[in-house]
């Protein structure tokens, strides 16, 4: 009898040193998630939306894009999904290819005549959206609603 209560007493201090570490341990890095979710409108019921994602200033600038995706207009999808992006800033541009020629089309002056925009539904002048207006911060699960003109 008392080596029953002996081993309960044991197996109940067990039970709670287990609980103790479990509740102070460190929440895992797999926890910490970062990710970006772009959701486009745009009016134009056909065609493929196109999206380059940027990591700095020099990339955004020219170099190349650290991620790219596709948004079927076609198949009724709305969003792309970057996930298990390093925490950092990004900026995403994106054209909707109305017509599916795989090209932004543009009148004779260089002006684009299909929807295009850039994150923080920033706006050029003059030319694109710089990096400034554009970049946004992602450190957890961030969704941007964008809208295409």
């Amino acid at each position: 009898m008392r080596t029953m209560a002996i081993s309960r007493f044991l197996l109940t201090g067990f039970v709670i040193a287990i609980m103790a570490a479990f509740l102070a341990a460190p929440v895992s890095a797999a926890s910490a998630e970062a990710g970006l979710t772009l959701k486009v409108e745009t009016s134009a019921p056909t065609g493929k939306v196109l999206i380059s994602l940027f990591d700095s200033s020099a990339s955004y600038s020219g170099g190349a894009p650290v991620a790219q995706a596709m948004i079927d207009i076609d198949a009724g999808q709305t969003e792309a999904v970057f996930p298990d992006l390093p925490a950092g800033d990004y900026a995403a541009k994106m054209f909707h290819d109305v017509d599916g020629d795989g090209r932004m089309n543009t009148n004779p002056f260089g002006m684009p005549t299909e929807p295009y925009a850039f994150t923080n539904n920033a706006r050029g002048h003059m030319g694109p959206a710089t990096w400034e207006q554009t970049h946004i911060a992602v450190s957890g699960l961030v969704t941007q609603t964008i809208n295409l003109r």
